[in-house]
């Protein structure tokens, strides 16, 4: 027989599990002790919330679930930001946690325990609100299927994250070589099947398209989940339609293509939320079409009385949620756009030509001024000019998100990713050094000064990991998007921190650009570096981002912030 935590090293190893993102505490600990014989990588940063961050990007990048552990108490406090963001932003993940069971003393004014008796608190009604599905298994057998049956669900319909909570007694148990219910291959138990519309659906949709004249696309992440950047292509090229994007969407499309229009929402780029307003056919994918995106349901940004709505969803829920559509396409992305590009085809002459106008919106005269201090604008302008093919940029929460959704124009496929699923701050860091670990890319990590100061251990990580992400704080020393709201806000100013020390002290490097003409060497020297860089860019504090990028739909509700 088989010690339970050695037969989950089984099954995880069996799934192709990769890496796990964790940090030892509870029963957690044995766990990582069956892991030590393995080919698994642990990946242990500073504290569980950035293992949670990290392993919902892995999640979001490669779409197979990203393996959280650790104990408890903090997988269910600190580290429940990734789980969240991984939930709301459909990226599969599985945290392996437990109780802080003690056994006999479980009930005797109990320490950190967990499971939700008198003394304690209850991990299971947190994981219940943050999480598509958890298991409490209490023997070996059912821990082992519960192991399984989260890979399972975690990919399932919907991806998002689910947890099992290892009990003490199971956790040390054996697995009985036989028994009743018996256990399935790790293979067999974890398969899904893909779902797909309907043929009736299918041949209503391409009917409105090939009959519109103004045909637009919005793609969402559902197109990143699925993964089906081609169809999405065929898509518009066969229907001869402009593609936008939610901000999750972003990079979906390269931005440079001939049809790609940028980037919807309050604080998008005009020009693509000027092109979804003139459509008069629409065809929403992936995108549950929230407040951001649809701003905040300005009544002449999308009209469905006049405007004819297809929504392919792979939740049939989502479908028509926000705005009634004519057609539903429910099933994976993907599936819905291949037969749609096999349904039929359609031409109008007017979407290259919308298109090509709306991508002016990706400059703008502040991209290129020698302006002191640095215009946010000519920053991420100047981190355009570094970002390749071959790069992965992760985007915080806060101003620094919006300047860059407009003025970063992605030149290739998932080469972005944004916090945006519950929009934590502090996201962009850990989000980047996963990436760095995981894949054989470059990395820009972009974050405001308070977003960055959250979770900057992370760049200690980078350096015990041997990876070289550039980390670029866009810093005003302050909480920016909220002191631009109120200035009398309390809290809303910061220390200046010496991130140039903070670097340094945890082996990376570090530099502090106030000089806009020396902004492009800095960056392509920290991104050259064989070692983890922060590029501290000291930004103008006084360049408004919500009276700068807010779209005329936004300012036609009133502006509600975001």
């Amino acid at each position: 027989m088989t010690k339970c935590t050695a037969e989950i090293v089984r099954v995880l190893e069996h799934l192709g599990v990769e890496y796990l993102f964790g940090y030892p505490g509870g029963r957690a600990i044995e766990l990582l002790e069956s892991l030590a014989d393995s080919d698994i990588q642990v990946v242990r940063p500073r504290d569980e919330r950035e293992a949670s961050v990290m392993a919902e990007m892995y999640g979001r990048y490669h779409q197979s679930p990203g393996v959280l552990t650790g104990q408890g108490p903090w997988i269910g406090s600190i580290g429940a930001i990734g789980q969240m963001e991984a939930q709301l932003g459909s990226s599969p993940m599985v945290a392996l946690t437990e109780a802080s069971e003690r056994g006999d003393y479980s009930t005797l004014a109990p320490y950190q325990q967990a499971r939700g008796d008198y003394g304690g608190f209850s991990l299971p009604k947190i994981l219940d609100g943050i999480t598509k599905e958890w298991w409490f298994p209490r023997s070996a057998n059912e821990t082992i299927r519960s192991v399984q049956l989260a890979f399972k669900h975690s990919t399932a319909n919907r991806p998002g994250p689910t947890a099992v909570i290892l009990d003490g007694d199971a956790v040390t148990a054996e697995v009985p070589e036989s028994d009743t219910p018996p256990l399935w291959s790790p293979e067999a138990q974890t398969r899904n099947w893909d779902s797909a519309p309907t043929e009736e659906t299918v041949s209503t949709a391409s009917k409105i398209l090939s009959d519109a004249d103004r045909p637009v696309i919005i793609a969402g992440n559902g197109v990143h989940v699925s993964q089906c950047y081609d169809e999405l292509l065929e898509v518009a090229e066969a229907y001869d339609a402009v593609v936008t994007t939610s901000y999750l969407g972003k990079s979906t499309i390269p931005e440079t293509h001939d049809r790609a229009a940028g980037v919807i929402g309050s604080f998008g780029h005009e020009g693509a939320n000027q092109a979804v307003s003139e459509a008069d056919a629409l065809l929403v994918v992936g995108c549950r079409m929230n407040p951001m995106d649809t701003n905040w349901q300005a009544a002449s940004f999308i009209r469905p009385d006049e405007q004819a709505i297809i929504h392919a969803d792979i939740e049939t829920r989502n479908a028509g949620w926000v705005y009634p559509a004519d057609v539903g396409l429910i099933g994976d992305a993907g599936q819905s756009l291949s037969a749609l590009v096999s349904a039929g085809s359609g031409q109008n002459g007017w979407a290259l030509d919308r298109a090509a106008e709306a991508r002016t919106d990706f400059t703008a005269p502040a991209c290129d001024s020698d302006q002191r201090p640095i215009l946010p604008q000519r920053a991420v302008a100047e981190i355009n000019e570094i970002v390749d093919a071959e790069t992965i940029v992760t985007a915080d929460s806060g101003n620094n998100r919006f300047w860059l959704l407009n003025y970063l124009q992605t030149p290739a496929i998932r080469t972005y990713f944004g916090s945006g699923g519950v929009g934590g701050m502090g996201w962009a860091g850990p989000a980047g050094v996963s990436a760095a670990i995981t894949t054989d890319k470059d990395v820009v990590a972009v974050a405001g000064d308070g977003g960055f100061t959250m979770t900057m251990t992370c760049v200690e990580t980078a350096v015990e990991y041997g990876v070289a992400p550039t980390f670029v704080v866009l810093n005003d020393t302050s909480l920016g998007m909220v002191r631009q709201m109120d200035d009398s806000i309390p809290g809303v100013e910061f220390h200046d921190t010496d991130f140039v020390a903070v670097a340094e002290g945890f082996g990376a490097e570090g530099m502090r650009v106030t000089e806009p003409e020396n902004l492009a060497a800095r960056l392509k020297e920290a991104k050259a570096a064989d070692v983890p860089t922060v590029v501290d860019v000291r930004i103008d504090r006084e360049q408004d981002m919500a009276e700068t990028l807010q779209s005329s739909f936004y300012a036609e509700v009133g502006g509600l912030h975001e």
